[in-house]
């Protein structure tokens, strides 16, 4: 199974994966400054808390205090780097040498960050509704089919 099997979405744009899946660290080895994961990551970051909480008020969570509890405990880093895992993230990002050498593909924040890149680059790739129904794709246990 793909990555893109993985996350239910299929990039028009395979550069767009490919930005989303490489390190910071890999891209200085490679003299690519700059065409790295960190803006992906950080724009993955917002579209997901933003889905988090559309789907959260649409699964019934109807106050701020609710909604910001669930929603912190969904994006915990733990959580966030088990779904990673379990797409592949660890085995297909893109890492230094020394990224290498410390076995990052196994930490959750490389796991955490690598998985919000990714959501940013559907984002960029297929808009909102694209990264809607892969958050929604990913949290299958907390958020029943529409």
């Amino acid at each position: 199974m793909t990555i893109e099997e993985k996350l239910g979405y299929f990039f028009f744009d395979k550069q767009l994966l490919k930005r989303a899946l490489t390190s910071r660290g890999y891209a200085l080895e490679q003299g690519q400054p700059g065409d790295d994961q960190e803006a992906y990551s950080l724009l993955g970051e917002a579209v997901l808390d933003t889905v988090l909480t559309e789907l959260l008020i649409r699964a019934g969570y109807s106050t701020q205090q609710a909604i910001v509890t669930q929603k912190l405990a969904l994006k915990q880093i733990e959580n966030l780097a088990r779904i990673g895992q379990e797409v592949g993230m660890g085995f297909m990002v893109k890492l230094s040498q020394a990224e290498k050498q410390r076995q990052a593909y196994k930490e959750p924040l490389v796991l955490t960050e690598t998985l919000e890149a990714v959501l940013g680059a559907i984002y960029f790739d297929g808009g909102y509704s694209a990264a809607r129904r892969a958050v929604h794709h990913l949290f299958p246990d907390v958020f029943s089919e529409e």
